[in-house]
């Protein structure tokens, strides 16, 4: 069953634009690893300083270990310097439905 995270990003004013560019340049970190099934930034529609990344997995097991491991560590150093706040979520798939343009 697939574990997802949904992470919310409140970035300083004016550096969305820095934020985007420093996760694109890090995301082969989470892409790479054997677990991960696939990531996506987004941006709120009403909140320009609000983005969303939605990351899932194989299992959690998994996530967690790489949550932990000084690569990770590295990475959220990267992102630090833009954030003002935000917040984790996780969960585990439970059915999926594909809609018809899939």
């Amino acid at each position: 069953m697939t574990f997802r995270v949904l992470l919310r990003f409140d970035i300083n004013p004016g550096m969305e634009k820095g934020f985007e560019d420093t996760w694109l340049s890090i995301g082969s970190v989470i892409t790479g690893h054997p677990a991960n099934i696939g990531q996506w930034l987004l941006r709120d529609s009403e909140q320009d300083s609000v983005y969303y990344v939605v990351s899932d997995w194989l299992d959690e097991k998994r996530f967690r270990e790489f949550e932990h491991s000084d690569e990770h560590v590295e990475h959220r150093k990267k992102l630090h310097p833009y954030r003002k706040g935000g917040a984790m979520s996780t969960m585990s798939v439970v059915h999926a439905l594909p809609g018809n343009a899939a």
